[in-house]
């Protein structure tokens, strides 16, 4: 059957498989005696096991929350299930880009595939109200043996970044040229950055991409490209941190943040290509040293909210969240401690400015090892409403259902309707997603969904609010 159209009976039986609560014929009439829904949110989840985007949508039908779920993305490509899987996947609007790495350094079948998410916003005055026109389908895709195995994705200005890291460079792509002629959608590609490659960029003028080597000849070096330029000539120049293992960068207020193996560093983003190596000026900001080891205390990904950088460093009763004011004068590192059981780590923030007008971060405590409990850390990021983020604090700690970490898949993962009404989360352990009120920060809805969901962006917000 057409997933562009399901009888109502299909959602019914649906919806008692799903174990959600199925509605009876008067549960929710409009006027005209026929049962009114509503859309709420689109939402589309990785699922590692099927090797595949999944999607489904939250539906209100009278005081009901209900979850429809579609099944896979139209025409999406079959991936080997041995020698293929998803990483990172971003969305610019109604299009969502997600990138595929193999198991023989991109020698098999690498790339990227972009989907059209179907949802447009149409702003009216003080709200938006929604439009899902079609289904989920692939818009463009590019697997073969020449994309370098791409394993980071960044949306900068509303462009996307994927990280090309067998070839020393990054793809371009923004969703104006995935809608476009066939002929320009491959994007454009810039030299920079190797191995493992994170990257950071400005205006879509500028880049800086990052070398993760341990070799002396890369070792915290850090490539300035210039994004008019490609090939080889879009490197303007390089300079080196005091120190290597790089494993992350962020652009925020005209300001490029690294994750070196100790601490962070930051330096003024060189937007008219004036500097050379030399006149670079990398500032360090320590995040002290672990009580056990000795070592330096470390991150490994950083998210950006409004002017502040957000990030986790540590393990144990020694976990935190750390924020950074982008734009201060004199930026500074603000802890949150979040005492994490042995077994459990911090999974990179996730934020919200929710409808209420609060905003909050959401950390997620992983399991590593053991038979342990979950959590997800819920931080008020502005207590006192006054737009500084330096009185952080928690907010709630919630008990959640288990994850399963094979590798990099397999952990926690929330998105947020565009409403900012509704955080939707993923329980890889049990197949399920959990429905999050914003509004007082409780469980809702559990869904069983199947599989093992685990990556969820999610995209629109309610269908009409007239």
């Amino acid at each position: 059957m057409s997933l562009l159209w399901k009888p109502p009976v299909y959602w019914s039986c649906l919806a008692i498989l799903l174990g959600t609560t199925c509605l009876s014929a008067s549960s929710a009439m409009a006027d005209d005696g026929q049962r009114k829904s509503e859309r709420m949110v689109r939402l589309v989840w990785q699922d590692p096991e099927k090797k595949a985007l999944q999607w489904g949508e939250l539906v209100q039908v009278g005081p009901k929350l209900l979850l429809q779920q579609g099944g896979s993305i139209e025409n999406f490509p079959v991936l080997d299930a041995e020698k293929q899987h998803l990483v990172q996947m971003e969305r610019v609007d109604d299009v969502l880009v997600v990138g595929v790495r193999d198991n023989d350094n991109g020698q098999f079948q690498s790339g990227w595939i972009a989907v059209d998410l179907g949802v447009d916003e149409m702003p009216h005055g003080d709200h938006s109200d929604f439009d899902y026109r079609n289904h989920p389908r692939v818009l463009a895709s590019q697997l073969d043996a020449a994309q370098g195995n791409p394993a980071h994705q960044y949306v900068y200005d509303e462009q996307f970044y994927l990280a090309n890291d067998k070839l020393n460079g990054f793809t371009r792509l923004t969703p104006q040229t995935l809608r476009g002629p066939i002929e320009g959608r491959k994007g454009t590609f810039h030299r920079g950055g190797g191995s493992h490659i994170t990257l950071a960029a400005i205006d879509n003028k500028i880049a800086y991409s990052t070398w993760s080597g341990r070799e002396k000849e890369v070792q915290g070096k850090i490539d300035v490209v210039n994004l008019a330029k490609q090939g080889e000539d879009a490197i303007a120049y390089s300079f080196q941190l005091p120190v290597g293992g790089l494993h992350g960068a962020i652009a925020n207020s005209g300001r490029i943040f690294f994750a070196p193996s100790d601490g962070i560093y930051w330096v003024d983003a060189d937007l008219e290509f004036q500097k050379t190596a030399e006149a670079v000026q990398p500032h360090h900001l320590s995040l002290g040293k672990d009580p056990e080891t000795d070592r330096p205390l470390r991150t490994g990904a950083f998210l950006s909210h409004r002017n502040w950088v957000l990030f986790n460093t540590g393990r144990g009763e020694n976990s935190a969240l750390c924020l950074v004011d982008a734009a201060a004068a004199e930026p500074k590192v603000i802890t949150v401690p979040i005492k994490t059981a042995d077994g459990l780590s911090l999974v990179t923030p996730e934020t919200v400015a929710a409808a209420s007008g609060k905003r909050y971060a959401f950390v997620f405590q992983n399991k590593r090892n053991g038979d342990i409990a979950e959590h997800l850390t819920i931080v008020d990021l502005d207590p006192n409403g006054d737009r500084d983020f330096s009185d952080a604090a928690i907010a709630k700690t919630l008990e959640i259902g288990p994850s399963k970490v094979q590798g990099h898949n397999g952990h926690h993962s929330i998105t947020f309707d565009d409403d900012a009404r509704y955080g939707i989360l993923t329980i890889p352990g049990t197949g399920e997603l959990w429905i999050l009120s914003l509004e007082n920060l409780s469980i809702i809805g559990k869904h069983n969904v199947g599989g093992m969901p685990t990556k969820i962006l999610a995209v629109g917000g309610e269908e009409s609010k007239h």
